[in-house]
């Protein structure tokens, strides 16, 4: 098995039976594609199950956690919990993109980086977890390495939503987002967006699209603006 494979597997803290399981999570199409295998041996089934089997840990996790909240809000913040940008944040923090088997041109443009390919493969491991140990394990690495500061995530993924929940109450003046730069080729851009309270400045972000910037804006927006009172 490959040394790199062995490292992903001391960093979650699961040995897998199968590892060919392990190797197909971490398959993107565009190898498969580029060394002319079969379509399904990329790790897009395994990242339809994952994101079954994390829907339902997430819901009962909640369910459990939160008694007295209602079913709307129940589906809302799980929505916040398993969208794409905050599983791309947790598979940031063990670095999962460095695992990942891409083709030369999805390596090129900045894909182990990418939240769409990188949110994915994290949805493909809990798949394979699943299979090769059981919903236990699968439950086990989920509660280590999605179910954890959900405030946080709540909190950054929610910005633009709580910012203007926090103004609103305040009567503090409109809130407007400007895109203040961009840098990148086409393939591979960065954005920075400022984010304006009354026509004064609260924060900034950075992100690869319009709108990861202006969360990112609004979730310093809230920390500045809960700073000052």
């Amino acid at each position: 098995m490959d040394k790199r494979l062995k490292e992903l597997e001391k960093k979650i803290g699961y040995t897998f039976e199968n590892h060919k399981l392990l190797e197909r999570a971490m398959m993107h199409s565009s190898y498969t594609n580029e060394k002319h295998l079969e379509k399904y041996r990329c790790n897009e089934r395994l990242e339809f199950l994952g994101d079954a089997v994390l829907e339902l840990i997430s819901s009962e996790y909640l369910f459990g956690e939160l008694p007295r909240v209602s079913e709307g809000e129940l589906t809302k913040t799980r929505a916040s919990m398993v969208c794409e940008p905050s599983l791309a944040m947790c598979a940031r923090d063990i670095d999962l993109g460095s695992y990942l088997l891409l083709g030369k041109g999805e390596e090129a443009t900045g894909g182990r980086m990418r939240d769409s390919i990188t949110s994915d493969a994290m949805e493909a491991l809990i798949g394979a977890i699943y299979l090769d140990g059981g919903f236990t394990s699968a439950k086990e690495f989920i509660h280590r390495f999605i179910l954890t500061d959900l405030e946080d995530k709540k909190l950054f993924y929610d910005s633009k939503t709580i910012l203007q929940e926090i103004v609103q109450a305040n009567k503090a003046g409109n809130i407007t987002y400007e895109l203040v730069g961009e840098e990148g080729p086409d393939h591979n851009k960065t954005f920075e967006v400022r984010v304006r309270i009354g026509g004064q400045p609260y924060g900034s972000g950075k992100g690869r699209s319009k709108k990861a910037a202006e969360q990112k804006a609004a979730y310093q927006a809230i920390i500045m603006y809960r700073s000052m009172k």
